[in-house]
């Protein structure tokens, strides 16, 4: 217990010992001691008698994995009463230990109130989004390079797994905006007018964040679709190489069908210049289509 009566209790949901102080110490209501054992809860805040109950998602890249792109998500919980926090999550949460770092330094920390603790937490976790932002752009800066410099083929398959790493982080944060709206504007007795300002500058944060995604979102589409009309432009440029080369061949092949048929007189057929003639007339032909197609701009 701090000075003033302030108190944070950080509670691991794994251990049964730990979980079970919700219930038997603090007393919280039972609906919202089920959803600290949901992995799968919504990031909402909710409002019980004697304390306001907040879910949030910290969010970081997978560890232990191959794929650069893979994220790893936790729930945080925060019980938030008069005189106290409670946070409950699943596990060690990274998120938390600059908090913690800041209280062992600091140990006046808790006398500012229980309503900065849980400030400094949800901006903690909010910040943990900006390194992965920083890791975004460069993916995106490398996908570039790759389209547009190298033309590497395998570049359109990183492209959608960073389309769906920004629209995941956007799937994350999109629901803190409404938590924070309610925790920066509406008056609750359990946060003061003059901490509420604080909770408006995470929710700058949000907007900001959530304006990144936004730009990167429409960065990777028109990535995508830069790569789509290369490769649609290097087949155009095939087809076109490939349509000339049938186009030269095909006097040889009328010609050479004419003379190459089962008849006893062929003209030129007895004459002994008569290949090198037909050679030549192929070639004068080959030559004129090309220049017919040069001239109508075909090719």
């Amino acid at each position: 217990m701090a000075e003033g009566g302030q108190l944070w209790v950080d509670i691991d949901s794994t251990v049964r010992s730990q979980h079970a102080l919700l219930e038997k110490l603090f007393a919280f209501h039972p609906l919202a001691i089920e959803d600290t054992l949901n992995p799968a809860s919504r990031v909402k805040l909710e409002k019980y008698p004697g304390f306001m109950y907040i879910v949030t998602r910290a969010v970081t890249f997978a560890e232990g994995t191959d794929d650069p792109y893979d994220l790893e998500t936790k729930d945080l919980h925060c019980f938030l009463s008069v005189n106290y926090l409670v946070t409950v999550h699943a596990g060690p949460l990274p998120v938390l230990d600059t908090v913690f770092n800041s209280v062992r330094q600091s140990p006046d920390w808790l006398s500012r109130g229980v309503e900065r603790l849980l400030h400094s937490v949800l901006d903690s976790a909010v910040d943990a989004y900006f390194p992965i932002l920083d890791q975004v752009d460069e993916f995106i800066d490398g996908l570039e390079e790759r389209v547009f410099v190298d033309f590497d083929q395998d570049a359109l398959r990183d492209v959608f797994k960073v389309k769906r790493l920004v629209l995941s982080l956007r799937r994350y944060l999109q629901p803190s905006r409404e938590v924070l709206n309610v925790l920066s504007n509406r008056p609750t007795p359990l946060i003061s007018p003059d901490v509420q300002i604080y909770f408006r500058d995470i929710y700058d944060h949000v907007l900001r964040i959530n304006d990144s995604l936004d730009t990167y979102r429409d960065l990777l589409s028109s990535t995508m679709e830069s790569y789509l009309s290369q490769v649609s432009n290097r087949l155009g440029a095939t087809t076109k190489g490939l349509s000339v080369v049938a186009t030269m061949s095909l006097p040889f092949v009328v010609v050479s069908g004419m003379w190459g048929m089962n008849f006893t007189k062929i003209p030129l057929s007895q004459w002994p210049y008569g290949f090198w003639a037909l050679l030549a007339g192929q070639l004068g032909l080959g030559g004129l289509l090309l220049w017919v197609l040069r001239r109508r701009q075909l090719i």
